[in-house]
């Protein structure tokens, strides 16, 4: 279990602003983004290009913070261990049928 809590620290940063406390967290590129949810990071491009992916840019490159999208999920009742099928299944949703 300690090295669990070790690999949160070292993805969680806190800074100081203002006279308060703010923690970052775990921040992923695309490559990693798409090996988490398990699916290409064509996938990944094409949801950003949709609107329907949380993420940011740093420069021209996409980072996504790992809290964000697991809430993300969350939200569309997907877990990252589900079976892939499921999540293209859900993926796929809101697309028109033409």
């Amino acid at each position: 279990m300690s090295g669990r809590k070790g690999l949160q620290q070292r993805c969680e940063r806190e800074i100081k602003l203002a006279g308060r406390t703010y923690r970052l967290g775990h921040v992923m590129t695309v490559k990693e983004l798409a090996a988490y949810l398990r699916v290409h990071p064509s996938t990944i491009y094409k949801l950003l290009r949709l609107h329907e992916l949380p993420g940011f840019r740093v420069a021209s490159e996409w980072r996504f913070n790992l809290a964000t999208i697991d809430r993300w999920l969350l939200e569309r009742n997907v877990k990252p261990s589900d079976d892939e099928s499921v999540r293209r299944a859900e993926l796929g949703r809101g697309r028109d049928s033409s």
